[in-house]
């Protein structure tokens, strides 16, 4: 540097490091982007898609960010595995997709009986779970950040009303994951169908119940078309996407561009949730327009006290296999019992003395 100095003078190196520096502040980083989402799945792949927009947008051109849906890779559920090797940079999915590779990334998704949307939001950024959420993928090179909110998913479509316990037993349902397993417990004969072949099944019979998202999702099905008993959720309350990003990827980026890519997960993922809430109340419209005689039914209270045991049952099964599991459940657990009482004196309360 001397050397340089003396040959060159101060002016002229410190006009080239200046040099130096516009460049690297200008200097393009192409990231790719896989989803567990087809074209059409919406507001999924709109999550993705906006997203991506964002980036761009706030580091003014220096993030390009390629999305590519499940068509295009034609691995929905190999986002993870992709994202892990490096074939993707970032991948836009869902953890409770994982439980089969690794249960401790289960609970970042949604649990039954746990918190709702604005709740488990509250925890992620102020009640210690995205640290626990990078403590559990730490192991597998990733970092993991909230992608999205459906909200409360509800309970399913039924052809008959479940009056008690009892009507449980033989049922055959598709509801997939962890729900599954509860539902299991309680008697239901539990079946997973691919997507494609759900209204199929439901119109002929080969099944009597299936649990799909919301309104908002469940419309296009057509699944109100065939069964008339919709009932409220109680399995996946808030169940949250994820943006899952290659951490030498990551690391590769400047500090301020990381920064950049963070705050568009978050206003994406926030995005996704505003717009679900929309889209749920129109379809919710349409389909009582369209079908008058859809009845919202809540299951009885010995339904809701055996799906409650075998939900804490399985949560304590898991939770002594795991040390990391049972922090992230007792995380959970805590500061549901805190924020919760704060719910029901605001919204809930509200709600429910100006109906």
């Amino acid at each position: 540097m001397k050397n340089l100095i003396s040959k060159l003078g101060v002016i002229s190196v410190l006009i080239i490091a200046m040099s130096m520096a516009v460049y690297a502040q200008d200097k393009v980083y192409k990231l790719k982007m896989g989803t567990t989402w087809g074209k059409t799945a919406s507001p999924l792949i709109d999550t993705s898609i906006k997203m991506a927009e964002l980036a761009k947008v706030m580091s003014n051109g220096q993030l390009q960010i390629r999305v590519d849906d499940a068509t295009k890779h034609k691995s929905p559920l190999g986002i993870l595995d992709m994202v892990k090797a490096g074939q993707y940079d970032i991948g836009h999915s869902a953890s409770y997709y994982w439980k089969g590779k690794d249960i401790e990334l289960l609970p970042f998704t949604s649990m039954p009986f746990g918190l709702t949307a604005p709740e488990q939001y509250a925890w992620f950024y102020h009640g210690g779970g995205l640290e626990l959420m990078q403590k559990a993928y730490a192991k597998h090179n990733v970092l993991s950040f909230p992608g999205g909110n459906t909200g409360v998913q509800m309970g399913g479509w039924f052809r008959s009303e479940i009056k008690s316990a009892k009507d449980l037993e033989g049922l055959k349902m598709r509801i997939p994951g962890f729900a599954g397993e509860v539902m299991a417990k309680a008697g239901v004969l539990v079946t997973n169908i691919a997507p494609g072949e759900l209204y199929t099944a439901f119109e002929r019979n080969t099944i009597d119940a299936l649990e799909w998202v919301g309104p908002s999702m469940d419309i296009s099905m057509g699944f109100h078309k065939i069964a008339k008993y919709y009932y409220t959720g109680w399995h996946e309350p808030a169940s949250e996407l994820q943006f899952i990003v290659n951490k030498r990827a990551y690391e590769k980026l400047p500090k301020r561009l990381q920064e950049v890519l963070v705050l568009a997960f978050r206003l994406a993922a926030y995005d996704m949730y505003i717009l679900n809430y929309d889209m749920n109340a129109k379809a919710w419209e349409n389909m009582k327009k369209e079908f008058p005689d859809i009845k919202v039914k809540s299951f009885p209270d010995d339904v809701k006290q055996i799906l409650q045991k075998a939900n804490k049952q399985l949560r304590d099964e898991m939770a002594a296999k795991s040390p990391l599991l049972k922090e992230i459940f007792q995380s959970q657990e805590e500061y549901m019992k805190e924020i919760r009482q704060w719910s029901i004196i605001s919204d809930y309360q509200y709600i429910k003395d100006n109906l």
